[in-house]
């Protein structure tokens, strides 16, 4: 029988499928494979993963976390070793870039990029990656919304919206696509109330006001005298 197929998570959390239990330096191992991979070279590797000591260390603590990894999960072909499993931040990565040029999203998509690369871990090699999932993920889920919003299919695109801004509380491009989504949806309380909500963000965290373009549709559609 073929082997079950290796899956490794590293988009909110370090999660593997089939489940097995996982040291600590596997762990790293597996995780920088996932991010910075799937292959790199030993001495890549061991000098990403332990920059703080001399190299004939680093070495060492990487052979440890070669044999203490799972069978089959890391491939060894010399100087090289090659991560043997499908991980979700390359579909994700294909998601967020077809959301980013007008592709819609499901359910399930605004749920898994409504979520951080390695939440938790401050390792200095994870942090670049971490930053520019952020980012792609945020800009994804902010394109979905208007897209969605432009195809009628309010019900996602306010969820999409709600997670960019989450993701970013202070971004204004989201709070303008979410709140527009909210009233093509024909709610115009729930547009009140996000703008609200943000100018108050913006005004405590950055002193300013929102772009009056964004004051003036909410103006229009709800006819209140001030919000």
């Amino acid at each position: 029988m073929p082997e079950p197929t290796r899956r490794l998570a590293v988009v909110g959390g370090l999660g593997v499928l089939p489940s097995v239990r996982l040291s600590l330096p596997s762990r790293r191992l597996l995780a920088f494979l996932a991010v910075a991979g799937p292959e790199a070279s030993r001495g890549v590797v061991a000098g990403r993963l332990w920059a703080d000591i001399p190299e004939t260390q680093a070495r060492a603590n990487l052979r440890r976390a070669i044999w203490q990894s799972p069978g089959g999960w890391v491939v060894a072909d010399g100087d090289e070793l090659r991560l043997d499993a499908e991980v979700d931040l390359t579909r994700l990565h294909e998601v967020a870039c077809a959301a980013i040029e007008g592709a819609p999203l499901t359910m399930d998509e605004i749920d898994l990029l409504s979520r951080d690369l390695l939440p938790g871990w401050h390792e200095e090699w994870a942090i670049p990656a971490q930053e520019a999932f952020h980012l792609l993920r945020v800009q994804a889920l902010e394109a979905a919304c208007v897209t969605m919003t432009q195809q009628r299919m309010h019900a996602l695109a306010t969820q999409a919206g709600t997670a960019a801004l989450a993701a970013d509380p202070l971004r204004e491009s989201a709070a303008y696509a979410l709140i527009l989504a909210h009233l093509q949806e024909g709610n115009r309380h729930a547009a009140a109330v996000r703008f609200r909500a943000f100018a108050r963000t913006l005004e405590e965290e950055l002193g300013v006001a929102p772009d009056p373009r964004l004051a003036r549709a909410v103006n229009s559609a709800v006819a209140v005298r001030s919000l």
